[in-house]
C-alpha cells in the first residue's frame, strides 16, 4: 500500500519539481474520499536548503532517518546534478529503501542521483532530452529513454523535465490505488489524467517471463511503435538474423510469434486506453494498429470476449459509453 512519501531534497533544489510531488502526495484530501498521504520534505544536506531561485529557500525538521519509513522516495530535480558529487549517506539510504522494497521515483535531472546510488544499472530509465546524453556517459549500463515521459522499472520510477512528473505521479497513484483516485486527483490539478507522447512506455503490459537475449531490443522497438505496421523481414533486420532465425528465435524467448506478440499488446494497449483515456475507438484503433474501429472491435472480442464499449462502461460506469 502506498501511504508514506518522502520527497528527499538536496541543495539546489528546483521548486517546480517539489511542488509536483507535493501537489500529488502532499495535499489531504481526504475530504474528497481521496487517500490521505503521510508526506514529508526530507533535507539530506541540513535542515536549510537553498533553491535555483533566487531568495527562495526550503526548510525542513526531518533528516535522512525519516526516509527508512517511505513507502515513495521522491528525488526532485536541482541545480548541476549531473556534476556534483552526493552525500553518502543519502546514496546509502537509497539503496537500503530499494533493497527493502519502497519504491524511488526521480523527477527530471533526480535521475542522476539515482546513478549516483547505482540504481539504474540495466534499467530503463527516462530523463530531459538534454540530459540523455551526459546520462549516458556516466551510466553506460543504464538504458536511457529520452523519448518518452517516465519510464517504470518497478522499484525505480524515472521521469522526464519538469512536468514529466506529474505524469509519473499519476501513474504512480493509478499502479497502487487505481484510475479513478488518480483521475480525481488530477483533476483537482486541472491536468488530463494520462497524457499522450510515448504512451506505449508506461502503460503496464506483461512482458515476457523469459530472458530475451536476442530478441529484447526489438521488443522494446515494437512496444514502442504498436501503431506501425511490420514484417518479420523488418523485424529480423532489426535484429540483424536472417527472417527464418529470427522467427526461431523469437518464439524461443517469448514463447510465441511476432505477429501473436504484437496483436496481444495492441489489445493491452486499447484495454488501458478505454480505461483512461475519453478517446474514441476510431482514435484508440489508429493508436493501437489496428488501423479502423471494426478491427480493433473484432480483435478485442476474439481475445477478451467483450466489445470495446462493454469493456469502457464495465471499468468507468454507463457514462463513458
Amino acid at each position: 500500500m502506498l501511504e508514506n512519501v518522502a520527497a528527499v531534497l538536496l541543495d539546489g533544489v528546483h521548486p517546480f519539481e517539489l511542488g509536483v510531488v507535493c501537489e500529488v502526495f502532499g495535499i489531504d484530501r481526504s475530504d474528497d474520499g481521496l487517500p490521505a498521504y503521510d508526506f514529508a520534505v526530507v533535507s539530506a544536506e541540513g535542515p536549510a536548503l537553498g533553491t535555483h531561485v533566487g531568495g527562495l529557500s526550503v526548510t525542513t525538521p526531518y533528516g535522512l532517518d525519516r526516509l527508512e519509513e517511505a513507502d515513495l522516495i521522491a528525488v526532485p530535480a536541482g541545480n548541476d546534478f549531473a556534476t556534483r558529487i552526493y552525500p553518502p549517506a543519502l546514496l546509502d539510504a537509497l539503496r537500503r529503501a530499494v533493497d527493502r522494497g519502497t519504491r524511488v521515483l526521480s523527477v527530471c535531472s533526480g535521475v542522476f542521483v539515482l546513478g549516483a546510488a547505482g540504481l539504474l544499472e540495466g534499467r530503463r530509465c527516462a530523463v530531459h532530452w538534454h540530459h540523455a546524453a551526459e546520462l549516458r556517459r556516466q551510466y553506460p549500463r543504464a538504458v536511457v529513454e529520452p523519448d518518452v515521459l517516465y519510464v517504470d522499472e518497478d522499484p525505480v520510477i524515472t521521469s522526464a523535465g519538469t512536468a514529466a512528473g506529474i505524469d509519473a505521479c499519476l501513474h504512480i497513484v493509478r499502479k497502487e490505488q487505481g484510475p479513478e483516485v488518480a483521475n480525481k486527483i488530477a483533476r483537482r490539478m486541472v491536468v488530463p489524467p494520462h497524457r499522450d507522447g510515448g504512451q506505449a512506455q508506461y502503460i503496464e503490459r506483461p512482458l515476457p517471463k523469459s530472458p530475451c537475449d536476442t530478441v529484447g531490443e526489438v521488443l522494446v522497438w515494437m512496444e514502442r511503435h504498436l501503431d506501425q505496421e511490420v514484417t518479420v523481414e523488418q523485424l529480423a533486420a532489426r535484429a540483424l538474423m536472417s527472417p527464418r532465425t529470427f522467427a526461431r528465435r523469437f518464439q524461443q524467448e517469448t514463447g510465441t510469434t511476432p505477429y501473436r506478440w504484437i496483436l496481444r499488446q495492441r489489445v493491452l494497449l486499447a484495454q488501458r486506453l478505454l480505461e483512461v483515456t475519453d478517446e474514441t475507438l476510431d482514435a484508440i484503433a489508429d493508436r493501437t494498429g489496428f488501423g479502423t474501429a471494426a478491427a480493433l472491435r473484432h480483435q478485442f472480442v476474439r481475445a477478451l470476449g467483450t466489445t470495446p464499449n462493454a469493456y469502457r462502461r464495465t471499468f468507468r460506469g454507463p457514462q463513458a459509453a
